[in-house]
């Protein structure tokens, strides 16, 4: 039995990386590990943080210990931490990396906890270059890099980012496990009288925060071509569930302009993990018109509860989505993203779902905890 200790976001805060945490925390567990969350008391000072807030008023992911410590903006926290888990001595630490502004906090405590010559730290990257940089990316990431021994990426983008900066440590490709922890999948019929939709309307999904390089303008666009177009399958809704990360009123308008009103369902607040399965058991497919991407958290979610996608050929996307098997590649621009929800109508949902059904299979949690065991094993025989 190992101790092992995930370095991460987890409850109360909200989100796919507490989601995440909490869902390979117990996946060791379950194998016999001792493993625990060392969460943030502080993650984002209130002025970054472009939601509406940072924590969740669901319960507790039972089972599972989360010790709420770090201070992201506070050193003296970062050298207590440091030294608690020092002590502590747990044998592997996996440690998330999604942001370079959390590079500086746990480069400095991960600098302390290795000073016991017994914990092996493997890093879970999920970004290394930003979607939207500012200054101090480079040496902050670069200084969290530094502490790390070995690496586990979930896209080949982020893999050739991660090398960039560190030529030589190990470090693995794995896929990103499917989020089987959000209930079993619900008939659509069910899912649509939850939320109150028409049972019988052509409705695709938009799902997640909403941020420019996630492209829902594009998406918008498009469905201004498909309300114009003569095509039987035009008239379908656009659903748009989740929450503006950045200034709504652009979207707005141009919702107003385009005279979209009619074609859109948005339930743009936060979607609490109790949500989720409704949203995308709803939908006759997931779309993600993203303009640049790593890989996705949407995806995973899409592959669990058995829908098609529709993607942009951007970043990892691609290898996520085989085309016409498990959903549709095209390029990230309005006419392309139209064309493709015209071509998923014709060939229809029940087409992509035997695809699905094998290709998920590849996505498991004991695949990622074998893949980061055999790193931590690698770096103590070096």
């Amino acid at each position: 039995m190992a101790k092992v200790v995930i370095i991460g976001p987890a409850h109360p805060l909200r989100g796919g990386l507490a989601t995440f945490n909490q869902r390979l925390a117990k996946e060791f567990n379950e194998r016999g590990d001792d493993c625990s969350i060392c969460s943030f008391s502080l993650q984002y000072p209130s002025f970054l943080f472009p939601g509406k807030t940072q924590f969740t008023d669901e319960p507790a992911p039972a089972g599972i210990k989360i010790n709420t410590v770090i201070n992201s903006i506070n050193p003296f926290n970062w050298i207590k931490i440091g030294n608690r888990l020092k002590k502590e001595r747990p044998d592997l630490i996996i440690v998330r990396f999604w942001l370079p502004f959390m590079g500086p906090a746990l480069g400095t405590i991960l600098r302390r906890v290795k000073k016991n010559k017994h914990t092996r730290v493997v890093c879970i990257a999920d970004n290394v270059i930003p979607h939207e940089k500012r200054p101090g990316d480079k040496p902050f990431t670069s200084y969290f890099l530094k502490s790390c021994d070995a690496f586990v990426t979930m896209s080949e983008k982020v893999m050739s980012d991660l090398r960039l900066f560190e030529k030589d440590k190990p470090a693995k490709l794995v896929s990103h496990p499917l989020y089987d922890n959000f209930g079993a999948i619900l008939s659509k019929q069910e899912a649509r009288n939850h939320l109150g939709l028409p049972a019988t309307e052509k409705i695709i999904l938009f799902f997640g925060f909403i941020r420019r390089y996630k492209g829902l303008d594009l998406l918008l666009e498009a469905m201004s071509i498909l309300k114009n177009s003569a095509h039987p399958a035009s008239d379908i809704k656009l659903l748009v569930a989740g929450e503006f990360y950045e200034d709504e009123k652009p979207y707005r308008e141009q919702i107003e302009k385009l005279q979209l009103v009619d074609s859109l369902i948005l339930k743009t607040d936060f979607i609490p993990d109790s949500e989720v399965k409704y949203y995308l058991c709803a939908a006759d497919a997931v779309i993600q018109p993203y303009r640049n991407a790593t890989q996705s958290g949407v995806t995973p979610l899409a592959y669990h509860f058995e829908k098609p996608m529709l993607v942009t050929n951007v970043g990892g996307l691609p290898s996520l989505v085989p085309h016409e098997k498990v959903g549709l590649v095209v390029e990230p621009n309005p006419a392309a993203i139209a064309e493709g929800i015209l071509r998923f109508y014709q060939l229809g949902e029940d087409y992509f779902i035997p695809h699905l059904r094998s290709e998920k299979e590849k996505y498991s949690w004991a695949s990622l905890v074998q893949a980061i065991t055999k790193l931590a094993d690698a770096v103590t025989e070096r």
